[in-house]
């Protein structure tokens, strides 16, 4: 699967999930996560802009824990990022660690984060509030089929082109710290 995505930074939440609700967004999720990134000792995986993750989610809209095994690749960071993603569910984590052990990858880092996520149109606009400890600001990602409902859901939640990035959080991450240290 392909998925056209970009991010919004340094969001204010409250004001983020008011803009969702007044143009008729359905919330889809309320969950906490922790996403295990995993990769080969010599990290070639993310050196190509990519990872294999075991997520643990709790979520909190059906009060039941789920647990999915994924690989993403970034194909395009151009305008917008451009991501291939195989996903499955899986009904035990551990398993999933398991395998991804025995192909010789091993865990980098373990992040939590607290998500909601809304339904607008054929659209996903999800707002991330990460540990602070990996991630000092929260944001919002908003996958969309089309880069016509991408400008549109940008758009219609005040911002243009210009307020979005296609950087990865890691990249963000890091230029907020070199920033931050000048």
């Amino acid at each position: 699967m392909k998925e056209i995505e970009t991010r919004i930074i340094d969001i204010n939440v409250d004001e983020m999930r008011k803009k969702l609700l007044n143009i008729g967004a359905d919330k889809v999720k309320q969950e906490n996560q922790i996403n295990n990134i995993y990769d080969f000792s010599d990290k070639r995986l993310l050196s190509e802009k990519g990872y294999a993750r075991i997520r643990i989610v709790e979520d909190q809209i059906n009060n039941k824990m789920n647990y999915y095994m994924t690989t993403k690749k970034l194909l395009s960071q151009d305008k917008y990022k451009i991501m291939s993603e195989n996903e499955i569910a899986i009904d035990d984590p551990v398993e999933g660690e398991n395998i991804l052990k025995s192909l010789g990858l091993s865990l980098l880092q373990s992040i939590k984060k607290y998500r909601e996520s809304y339904k607008y149109k054929n659209s996903l606009i999800e707002i991330d509030i990460n540990d602070k400890s990996f991630c000092p600001f929260p944001y919002i990602e908003i996958e969309a089929p089309s880069e016509e409902e991408l400008l549109e859901v940008v758009s219609i939640l005040g911002y243009t082109l210009e307020d979005t990035t296609s950087s990865t959080i890691f990249e963000l991450i890091e230029k907020k710290k070199a920033f931050e240290s000048l």
